[in-house]
């Protein structure tokens, strides 16, 4: 007599090709973040230009994971910037207090050096450049 217990099957159901990841964010949801994320990097200036760092086109990049984190990559107007030490505080702290962001790390990058063609025509008008 045998009294080992049977072992079950594994679960190998997938889901369908093109099937919505259940744990991704929907659609809506990462929409809503992302224009809170842009009025929230609107509020943040480079002090010695009156122009916010989105418009100057500093935000090179911003990544939301499923679980709400996001990194954003930017830059300065200039390496030697008074303060290269201050902004990514203030670009961290506007993303935090969006509701749903559970934490937000901001890294600075050199590369691609900025340049005036990354500014927005609102932020070249603001500043005459046209």
């Amino acid at each position: 007599m045998d009294d080992a217990t049977p072992i079950a099957a594994a679960d190998t159901t997938l889901p369908e090709v093109g099937s919505p990841d259940p744990a991704a964010l929907p659609p809506e949801e990462l929409e809503r973040l992302t224009d809170a994320m842009i009025a929230s990097l609107k509020t943040v200036y480079d002090p010695e230009i009156p122009v916010d760092i989105y418009e100057l086109g500093l935000i090179y990049k911003v990544d939301v994971s499923d679980d709400r984190d996001v990194v954003v990559d930017m830059t300065l107007t200039a390496p030697g910037c008074p303060v290269a030490g201050d902004m990514p505080g203030w670009v961290q702290d506007a993303i935090e207090r969006i509701e749903g962001v559970r934490a937000c790390v901001v890294n600075l990058v050199f590369e691609p050096p900025w340049d005036p063609s990354r500014m927005s025509d609102e932020a070249k008008l603001q500043l005459n450049m046209f």
